[in-house]
């Protein structure tokens, strides 16, 4: 059905950038944990604001689907 095709693609892509974001904050973790960076860099703010968008877009997706 057309509902399950779109509800099984949009949360498989949100997951998918769920993962990738988790990855990338796992990284500058471990960067700032082994002392390579001291002070959090631009790339670093720049994951924390993709961060923040996927966060905002899971917000709209479950509106959509669950809530509406």
């Amino acid at each position: 059905s057309i509902f399950g095709s779109a509800f099984y693609t949009l949360t498989g892509f949100h997951t998918l950038h769920v993962a990738i974001g988790l990855l990338a904050l796992a990284v500058v973790f471990a960067l700032m944990a082994s002392g390579k960076v001291r002070r959090p860099s631009s790339g670093a703010k720049a994951i924390e604001y993709y961060w923040h968008f996927v966060d905002v877009v899971w917000l709209v997706v479950f509106s959509i689907v669950y809530l509406r």
